[in-house]
């Protein structure tokens, strides 16, 4: 039984994608929904000290802007939703938070999957996820 979706995204046109079709897999499974983004903050704390400049060159908070946002729509069209964010390696983080939120299945666009191009983000989450992996076909 399918009670919780796990889907990656980061705001781009293939994470909507997979976005719609991790909704619609939710919806008819009448499962929770768990928006997943993972950003890499590596030149945080660059000597910067302006707060607004920092916010708008920030990583980690752009995406908490953009999963903010969709998860609001997501609620507004009755979905049930929540989300997690973590930093580092964008494929080896979904395999950390998909497995910390005991996931049925994760969704994530094949943006990236070329021929089984080692390090790409579907083939490390499709070789490495603790529950079943839903590629969606975005190019």
């Amino acid at each position: 039984m399918v009670t919780k979706v796990a889907v990656g995204t980061d705001g781009s046109a293939t994470a909507a994608e997979a976005v719609k079709a991790a909704t619609e897999m939710a919806r008819r499974f009448d499962a929770e929904l768990i928006l997943l983004g993972v950003y890499n903050d590596s030149a945080r704390g660059a000597g910067d000290v302006d707060p607004e400049r920092q916010w708008a060159t920030s990583p980690s908070a752009r995406l908490r802007e953009i999963l903010a946002r969709t998860e609001a729509e997501l609620r507004h069209d009755g979905v049930e939703c929540r989300t997690l964010t973590g930093e580092g390696d964008p494929g080896d983080v979904l395999v950390e938070l998909t497995e910390s939120c005991g996931a049925d299945v994760l969704v994530i666009g094949n943006k990236g999957m070329h021929r089984r191009v080692l390090g790409s983000v579907p083939n490390t989450v499709t070789h490495r996820a603790p529950c079943s992996v839903f590629v969606v076909k975005t190019t």
